[in-house]
């Protein structure tokens, strides 16, 4: 029996089920409330949305945790460690309301909790009205359909995940923030049992992209509050690397593309955030971070 450790939204529960189904022993799911679950008060960081979780597992009281790997921060605590990394779903934005970002009128409101996702919108079209819009998936299609936003940006991994594929219009335009749409299985460094278990279910592919993007987040030294985008592709042996760091009102912005050995993904996570900090992204992310305060 394999205790599975997963917060308790829907959308988490769906993709640890998927987890669980894919696992070769009995699994036992265990929702956790995070910080991140609690009503909205003070801006934490990203970790609000796995500390409870990481908690049981340093306890013992769960055996592998599965988490949104966009959720996860760059530096882990002692003594646990990522162990493996499913199949990659959609890793793309979704505009939900809308065709595409062109077919929005001058002016429309659009919502979105994403720091990424409002700088990347922005430095697209800086006459839209991009406004903070919270709450799970069916919370944010709910605001949509009531009105209150021409539409609204979603991950298309969560939708696809929730078995509505076609609520949104996929954005290729706009460049994911680092692991969206991976799975990031999590253990007890040294626990053969949860390690094994997790690699029966790792796609290479997925892992490969996911250290490349992961390492860029750490050269970088960003945050939740650091509207930062990357996105890993593996194509014919070789990895290519893009990546977008911006203001949150997206009046300066840089983007960034490179390609490397899928063997050494670390390094060129590495290479592009030197690329990135060589032409001032490290100063902008810092200038971001402090308007986001």
């Amino acid at each position: 029996m394999i205790r599975l450790g997963t917060r308790g939204s829907a959308l988490a529960l769906a993709q640890a089920r998927l987890v669980a189904a894919a696992l070769d022993d009995e699994v036992d799911l265990v929702p956790i409330e995070t910080s991140g679950d609690a009503p909205r008060g003070a801006q934490l960081d990203k970790s609000r949305f796995v500390k409870e979780i990481e908690e049981a597992l340093l306890a013992g009281e769960i055996d592998l945790a599965v988490h949104s790997a966009k959720d996860v921060p760059s530096d882990l605590p002692a003594g646990l460690a990522i162990v493996g990394v499913p199949p990659r779903a959609d890793p793309r934005d979704a505009l939900c309301g809308a065709a595409s970002l062109s077919d929005l009128a001058e002016g429309a409101a659009v919502g979105t909790g994403s720091l990424r996702r409002r700088a990347q919108l922005l430095a697209l079209r800086p006459d839209l009205d991009v406004r903070e819009l919270r709450g799970n998936v069916d919370t944010r299609l709910r605001r949509l359909a009531e009105g209150r936003f021409a539409a609204i940006v979603l991950a298309q991994a969560g939708l696809d995940r929730l078995g509505r594929p076609g609520d949104g219009a996929r954005l290729a335009e706009l460049v994911p923030a680092p692991g969206q749409g991976c799975l990031a299985l999590e253990a007890r460094a040294g626990d053969e049992r949860a390690a094994v278990a997790a690699a029966g279910v790792t796609d290479r592919a997925a892992l490969t992209c996911l250290t490349a993007e992961r390492a860029l987040v750490a050269a970088l030294g960003a945050t939740c509050r650091t509207p930062i985008g990357a996105h890993a592709e593996l194509a014919d042996g070789v990895l290519g690397l893009t990546a977008f760091a911006g203001m949150p009102d997206g009046s300066h912005w840089i983007r960034d593309s490179h390609e490397g050995d899928p063997a050494e993904p670390g390094s060129l996570g590495r290479a592009v955030g030197e690329r990135l900090a060589a032409a001032g992204g490290r100063e902008l992310l810092d200038a971001a971070e402090r308007a986001a305060a």
